[in-house]
């Protein structure tokens, strides 16, 4: 783990010429930090880890945006207290409640797809699938381990026999791949 500013500022350089040394370590030495934030927040473990990935994952591809003359673990609190505050805005549904007591009734939300919905979403996973198939076959495997069989950290990093820091490394590049792989095909 990193302590000295004068390491964490040649860490941010490094990290900035987009060595991935540097960023494992930025990420070992503050995780803790971001994560213990976010878990004061969110509803549960799994919600605070990947609201803490999405914050190192969108600091690192923003990391030339730094500024100096703050504290960076209070750059990454703050990205990080952004990204659920998008969160919780996007988590806002309608529901279904009705209060006897007060007479009150609010509006109903089906979540439920229409069959157009549905062709589309099948299609969508599709598409996504074929995407997901460009990749290297080791980002492949941890995408399909984490989102298709939802299995958590801690049980991809035994299955793997990996430290967890390096699954979650790994998966962010995944998700960094996978999005540049779409943003590709968008724009063809």
């Amino acid at each position: 783990m990193v302590t000295k500013n004068s390491d964490i500022s040649t860490l941010i350089e490094k990290a900035r010429l987009k060595d991935q040394k540097a960023f494992n370590a930025l990420l070992n030495t503050y995780w803790s930090d971001v994560f213990r934030f976010q878990l004061s927040k969110a509803e549960n473990e799994d919600e605070a880890e990947d609201i803490t990935i999405k914050t190192f994952s969108k600091a690192f591809d923003k990391i030339h945006l730094y500024n100096e003359r703050y504290n960076f673990k209070t750059w990454l609190i703050s990205i990080s207290k952004n990204i659920f505050l998008d969160h919780k805005r996007k988590q806002r549904t309608d529901i279904i409640s009705i209060n006897k007591k007060e007479s009150e009734a609010y509006k109903i939300f089906d979540e439920t797809p229409s069959p157009e919905d549905q062709l589309i979403i099948e299609q969508n996973l599709a598409q996504l699938l074929n995407y997901i198939k460009q990749l290297k076959p080791h980002y492949q495997e941890i995408i399909n381990l984490r989102y298709f069989r939802e299995m958590s950290y801690k049980e991809m990093a035994d299955m793997l026999n990996e430290p967890m820091s390096n699954i979650k490394v790994k998966l962010l590049r995944a998700k960094k791949l996978l999005a540049d792989i779409i943003e590709k095909s968008r724009k063809n």
